[in-house]
């Protein structure tokens, strides 16, 4: 979800408007998400490098997040989403980790769209740490060697019970994955729409994923695969 900052630059207003904006843009594409019956939905909504950002814009990403939470989680909630929330909590405030558990407690249950925020998430750190998982179960004598393989490793992924993406949308027209979902990107379609975040609307959405549907996924093969409903 990239160009908030961009977005309240060009019109001349302060940083904070862009990713109040931001958050409604989110809000557009979670409902879009669920008019196109989409099943899994996941949104970068802060990396592991964006803690070097100024420490007053970091304060108001973490105050834009808890006040999303507490505003929108009975709406989500009622309409049948489950939330899930991937990256390292371990040095996050104790009543943001308190908010973040009971957004994923209150829609376990759900069985509408998988809303997935990635938050304080980079995919090498994701990486890294499903490595040291494996390794620590095969010094402790769980796990054999030489039954790692793929799934094996998937499996010990922060989305290891969500598919992969099979269409990445990044916006400003930016054309790189920035540290976002790097294991699970191998075969993902890539979309690069110019529009900045704060305008992103269901018509942004439907052309992308147009798109997406114009394209033939072989995944290596000669025999293109039908698609399946996710969108990151």
């Amino acid at each position: 979800m990239d160009g908030n900052g961009r977005w309240a630059k060009a019109r001349g207003l302060p940083r904070v408007e862009g990713h109040r904006r931001g958050v409604e843009a989110v809000r557009r594409t979670v409902r879009a998400a669920i008019d196109h019956g989409i099943a899994y939905l996941t949104i970068y909504s802060f990396s592991q490098e964006n803690w070097s950002r100024p420490d007053d814009e970091v304060a108001m990403l973490m105050a834009l997040l808890k006040r999303f939470i507490r505003n929108d989680l009975a709406d989500l909630h009622e309409n049948g989403v489950r939330v899930r929330v991937i990256g390292e909590r371990a040095n996050l405030a104790a009543d943001l980790i308190a908010l973040l558990d009971e957004a994923e407690a209150r829609t376990a249950a759900n069985r509408g769209l998988t809303l997935t925020v990635a938050f304080n998430y980079g995919g090498r750190q994701e990486i890294v740490e499903a490595a040291r998982r494996l390794a620590v179960e095969a010094r402790a004598g769980r796990l054999d060697p030489a039954e790692i393989d793929l799934a094996a490793f998937a499996a010990r992924l922060d989305t290891a019970d969500i598919p992969d993406p099979d269409l990445i949308i990044r916006t400003s027209g930016e054309m790189r994955l920035s540290n976002f979902l790097l294991w699970q990107a191998a075969y993902s379609e890539l979309v690069f729409p110019a529009i900045l975040w704060p305008d992103f609307d269901g018509e942004a959405f439907a052309d992308a994923l147009e798109q997406y549907a114009s394209r033939e996924r072989r995944f290596g093969n000669v025999v293109a695969r039908a698609p399946v409903k996710s969108a990151s």
